[in-house]
């Protein structure tokens, strides 16, 4: 299903286009008026209407920071909120710069153990712990023994889910080992090595809590969601009552978009500066390689481009949440489906159905 949705993208050859100003509203455009092809994005919306895509619920098409195709095929529509799993992550790697912005967060480099006193000492202790920064949680390659994919992982987010305190559970997890097979950090072309593991922004949450002075549900609404306009959300909890970071955050699809058109005007919305210029252009660094050809940045999936140091910057979600952003060609694409009942062809194929639609005419001059 991964391979299938690389492939899709790979085969995309676009040249470079400036977008325009977005505002506040998402003002709505014709596909022809930013470049897109109805007819082709009427092919998509007929083949999931006509049951090949069985479990898409929304495809949003936006460029120029125009909404320019919005189809919803579930029952909740335009204000439903939809769980975005993992995709979660990018927001939490949002709210990290922008405490760090606000000096309540010394920095990436802070020591992940130095919020969580009460928590020592801890089982399997080792003095590489105390040497656990943000950052590491931030791009999957902290030295813990955690790896979602490898269900013997004593990190298995699974095993996770079965505790009360899903901070200590991590802090508690040994220090990962590296046979002769699998490439140390030091050996890694990023000094990183690269393990998915929720448990690690998962402890986010309840540090940046601890950081700010406030549960981060709240911190979220007033230096993220409230400026973009978002009001409409729900937050799954831990079993200690911490705002769940690492997946399940419910957006509208609309509110999804706003997201990754924050940062495609460069942490400006509406004329307003939310996150820092420096923060999303620090998040979207490639800072080791994950899977399937991809690279990382600060919660931000990044897939190259043929042009050397271009990438699609994504956010993915379990079961077919796909956020994607084509900075060249300001152009964003959302999915939102549950492709795990598997009744139907994968989003991950719907992606080679939308991004024909995409023409190669130059669009208008930034303006943010």
């Amino acid at each position: 299903m991964r391979a299938v949705f690389l492939a899709a993208l790979a085969v995309i050859v676009m040249p470079a286009a400036a977008g325009a100003a977005a505002d506040d509203d998402l003002p709505l455009a014709q596909p022809e008026q930013v470049h897109l092809s109805g007819p082709q994005l009427a092919k998509a919306e007929q083949a999931i209407r006509a049951g090949e895509f069985k479990q898409v619920t929304s495809v949003l098409v936006a460029r120029n920071g125009r909404l320019a195709f919005e189809r919803y095929f579930d029952a909740d529509g335009v204000e439903g909120l939809r769980n975005t799993r993992s995709a979660t992550k990018t927001v939490t790697g949002m709210l990290v710069g922008l405490a760090i912005e606000r000096r309540l967060l010394a920095g990436v480099d802070a020591h992940v153990l130095d919020f969580f006193p009460e928590l020592q000492p801890l089982r399997n202790p080792d003095p590489r712990k105390a040497r656990i920064t943000v950052e590491d949680f931030l791009t999957m390659s902290s030295l813990l023994e955690c790896d979602d994919e490898n269900q013997f992982s004593r990190g298995n987010e699974e095993r996770m889910y079965l505790v009360e305190d899903w901070a200590r559970f991590t802090l508690d997890l040994p220090i990962r080992g590296f046979p002769d097979w699998v490439a140390r950090p030091e050996a890694s072309p990023y000094g990183r090595a690269w393990s998915y593991c929720t448990a690690g922004p998962t402890t986010l949450g309840p540090l940046l809590a601890r950081a700010t002075g406030q549960s981060l549900p709240d911190f979220a609404r007033t230096a993220l969601f409230a400026p973009l306009g978002i009001t409409q959300l729900r937050w799954q909890f831990q079993p200690t009552g911490a705002a769940m970071t690492g997946g399940g955050l419910n957006l509208r699809s609309r509110d999804l978009l706003k997201l990754a058109q924050l940062y495609l005007n460069g942490g400006m919305w509406n004329g307003k500066r939310i996150v820092s210029e420096d923060w999303v252009k620090q998040s979207l660094v490639p800072r080791l390689d994950a899977e399937g050809g991809m690279k990382y940045g600060y919660k931000w999936w990044l897939y190259p481009r043929k042009e050397p140091g271009h990438y699609i910057w994504m956010c993915l979600g379990f079961g077919g949440q796909r956020l994607m952003v084509f900075p060249e060609e300001q152009l964003i694409v959302v999915f939102t489906g549950w492709e795990i009942l598997k009744d139907g062809a994968p989003i991950s194929s719907l992606v080679a159905r939308v991004l024909p639609a995409v023409q190669t005419a130059k669009c208008e001059a930034a303006s943010h």
